[in-house]
Protein backbone atom coordinates (compact mmCIF):
# COMPACT_ATOMS: atom_id res chain seq x y z
CA UNK A 1 0.00 0.00 0.00
CA UNK A 2 0.91 3.65 -0.33
CA UNK A 3 0.14 6.12 1.88
CA UNK A 4 0.51 9.87 2.45
CA UNK A 5 1.38 11.65 5.77
CA UNK A 6 0.07 14.92 6.01
CA UNK A 7 1.27 16.52 9.41
CA UNK A 8 0.62 19.75 10.56
CA UNK A 9 -0.35 21.52 13.98
CA UNK A 10 -4.30 21.59 12.72
CA UNK A 11 -4.78 24.63 15.04
CA UNK A 12 -7.86 24.37 13.71
CA UNK A 13 -7.36 22.35 10.30
CA UNK A 14 -8.72 24.55 7.64
CA UNK A 15 -9.94 24.86 3.99
CA UNK A 16 -6.54 25.15 2.64
CA UNK A 17 -5.58 21.45 4.77
CA UNK A 18 -8.81 19.89 3.36
CA UNK A 19 -7.29 21.47 -0.10
CA UNK A 20 -3.94 19.69 0.36
CA UNK A 21 -5.63 16.37 1.09
CA UNK A 22 -7.87 16.65 -2.18
CA UNK A 23 -4.49 17.50 -4.48
CA UNK A 24 -2.59 14.61 -2.41
CA UNK A 25 -4.94 12.31 -3.31
CA UNK A 26 -5.66 12.89 -6.91
CA UNK A 27 -1.98 13.40 -7.97
CA UNK A 28 0.16 11.41 -5.62
CA UNK A 29 -0.94 7.98 -6.37
CA UNK A 30 -1.57 7.03 -3.28
CA UNK A 31 -4.65 4.86 -1.75
CA UNK A 32 -4.78 6.87 1.97
CA UNK A 33 -3.89 9.67 3.24
CA UNK A 34 -2.69 9.99 7.13
CA UNK A 35 -3.51 13.23 8.59
CA UNK A 36 -1.30 13.37 11.60
CA UNK A 37 -1.84 16.47 14.30
CA UNK A 38 2.20 17.29 16.01
CA UNK A 39 1.30 16.33 19.99
CA UNK A 40 4.06 18.66 21.07
CA UNK A 41 5.82 21.18 18.81
CA UNK A 42 9.74 20.42 18.71
CA UNK A 43 9.78 24.81 18.95
CA UNK A 44 7.32 24.72 21.85
CA UNK A 45 5.13 26.25 19.73
CA UNK A 46 1.94 27.27 21.61
CA UNK A 47 -1.04 25.01 21.06
CA UNK A 48 -4.61 24.61 21.74
CA UNK A 49 -4.73 20.97 24.29
CA UNK A 50 -4.33 17.95 22.03
CA UNK A 51 -7.65 16.46 22.22
CA UNK A 52 -9.38 19.39 20.39
CA UNK A 53 -6.65 20.00 17.53
CA UNK A 54 -7.24 16.09 16.99
CA UNK A 55 -11.02 16.11 17.30
CA UNK A 56 -11.27 19.51 14.89
CA UNK A 57 -8.46 17.23 12.13
CA UNK A 58 -11.33 14.46 12.29
CA UNK A 59 -14.07 16.66 11.51
CA UNK A 60 -11.97 18.11 8.44
CA UNK A 61 -11.19 14.48 7.35
CA UNK A 62 -15.16 13.40 7.49
CA UNK A 63 -15.51 14.50 3.37
CA UNK A 64 -12.61 12.35 2.30
CA UNK A 65 -14.06 8.78 3.88
CA UNK A 66 -12.00 5.92 4.50
CA UNK A 67 -9.61 7.33 2.31
CA UNK A 68 -7.92 10.03 4.79
CA UNK A 69 -7.37 8.50 8.43
CA UNK A 70 -6.22 10.85 11.41
CA UNK A 71 -3.79 9.61 13.43
CA UNK A 72 -2.72 9.95 17.05
CA UNK A 73 0.09 8.04 16.46
CA UNK A 74 2.50 11.58 17.66
CA UNK A 75 0.82 11.43 20.95
CA UNK A 76 1.64 7.65 21.33
CA UNK A 77 5.18 8.29 20.70
CA UNK A 78 5.42 11.07 23.39
CA UNK A 79 7.58 14.18 23.50
CA UNK A 80 8.44 16.64 20.53
CA UNK A 81 7.00 15.97 16.98
CA UNK A 82 9.64 14.79 14.44
CA UNK A 83 8.82 13.84 11.31
CA UNK A 84 11.66 10.86 10.97
CA UNK A 85 10.31 9.68 14.22
CA UNK A 86 6.45 9.65 12.92
CA UNK A 87 7.58 8.40 9.50
CA UNK A 88 9.58 5.80 11.29
CA UNK A 89 6.53 4.22 13.46
CA UNK A 90 4.25 4.37 10.54
CA UNK A 91 7.02 2.27 8.32
CA UNK A 92 6.45 -0.19 11.57
CA UNK A 93 3.01 -0.21 12.10
CA UNK A 94 2.75 -0.90 8.70
CA UNK A 95 5.01 -3.18 7.17
CA UNK A 96 5.63 -3.22 3.39
CA UNK A 97 3.60 0.31 2.94
CA UNK A 98 5.43 3.31 1.29
CA UNK A 99 5.15 6.55 2.46
CA UNK A 100 4.99 9.77 0.96
CA UNK A 101 5.04 13.19 3.28
CA UNK A 102 2.84 16.38 1.94
CA UNK A 103 4.46 19.28 2.17
CA UNK A 104 3.27 22.94 1.05
CA UNK A 105 5.97 24.68 -1.55
CA UNK A 106 5.91 27.15 1.44
CA UNK A 107 8.16 24.95 3.79
CA UNK A 108 10.53 23.88 0.78
CA UNK A 109 12.90 26.40 1.56
CA UNK A 110 13.68 25.62 4.99
CA UNK A 111 13.78 21.47 4.53
CA UNK A 112 17.33 21.17 4.82
CA UNK A 113 17.19 22.66 8.28
CA UNK A 114 14.31 20.22 9.38
CA UNK A 115 15.40 17.40 11.51
CA UNK A 116 17.89 14.89 10.06
CA UNK A 117 16.76 15.57 6.81
CA UNK A 118 18.87 13.91 4.88
CA UNK A 119 17.50 10.49 6.33
CA UNK A 120 13.99 11.78 5.67
CA UNK A 121 14.41 12.32 2.44
CA UNK A 122 15.92 8.71 1.84
CA UNK A 123 12.42 7.33 3.58
CA UNK A 124 9.61 9.23 2.30
CA UNK A 125 8.86 10.33 -1.60
CA UNK A 126 8.27 14.25 -1.03
CA UNK A 127 4.57 15.59 -2.21
CA UNK A 128 4.87 19.49 -2.93
CA UNK A 129 1.68 20.82 -2.68
CA UNK A 130 1.78 24.29 -4.48
CA UNK A 131 0.40 27.23 -2.48
CA UNK A 132 -0.11 30.50 -3.23
CA UNK A 133 2.38 33.03 -2.98
CA UNK A 134 4.93 30.60 -2.85
CA UNK A 135 7.29 29.46 -5.76
CA UNK A 136 4.96 27.24 -7.84
CA UNK A 137 5.73 25.16 -10.73
CA UNK A 138 1.81 25.09 -12.31
CA UNK A 139 -1.03 27.10 -12.68
CA UNK A 140 -2.92 25.64 -9.75
CA UNK A 141 -2.16 26.91 -6.03
CA UNK A 142 -3.71 26.37 -2.77
CA UNK A 143 -5.32 29.72 -1.08
CA UNK A 144 -3.05 30.85 1.45
CA UNK A 145 -4.96 30.59 4.76
CA UNK A 146 -3.50 30.18 7.79
CA UNK A 147 -4.54 29.17 11.35
CA UNK A 148 -2.93 32.08 12.79
CA UNK A 149 -5.28 34.27 10.80
CA UNK A 150 -8.04 32.37 11.82
CA UNK A 151 -7.37 32.18 15.61
CA UNK A 152 -7.12 35.91 15.34
CA UNK A 153 -10.35 36.71 13.78
CA UNK A 154 -11.94 34.06 16.32
CA UNK A 155 -10.66 36.44 19.21
CA UNK A 156 -11.76 39.17 17.75
CA UNK A 157 -15.54 38.04 16.96
CA UNK A 158 -15.04 37.89 13.08
CA UNK A 159 -16.13 35.30 11.13
CA UNK A 160 -14.44 32.23 9.92
CA UNK A 161 -17.31 30.25 7.87
CA UNK A 162 -15.23 31.25 5.02
CA UNK A 163 -11.97 29.03 5.96
CA UNK A 164 -13.08 26.50 7.50
CA UNK A 165 -15.45 23.67 7.23
CA UNK A 166 -18.79 23.99 8.66
CA UNK A 167 -18.44 21.45 11.65
CA UNK A 168 -14.47 23.17 12.57
CA UNK A 169 -16.27 26.38 12.85
CA UNK A 170 -19.09 24.55 14.99
CA UNK A 171 -16.49 22.94 17.24
CA UNK A 172 -14.32 26.06 17.87
CA UNK A 173 -17.97 27.57 18.65
CA UNK A 174 -19.19 25.00 20.91
CA UNK A 175 -15.97 24.72 23.00
CA UNK A 176 -15.51 28.39 23.27
CA UNK A 177 -11.66 28.23 21.55
CA UNK A 178 -9.16 30.78 20.53
CA UNK A 179 -11.49 33.24 22.74
CA UNK A 180 -9.63 36.22 24.56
Amino acid sequence: MNIALFGGSFDPPHLGHQMAMLYALAMARVERLVMVPCFCHPFDKNLSPFEHRLAMARLAAEPFGERVEVSDIERQLGGPSRTLRTVAALAQERLGTAIALVVGSDLLAEREHWFAYEELQKKVRFVVVPRAGYDTSGPLAIPDVSSTEIRERVARGEVIADRVAAPVADYIVTHRLYRP
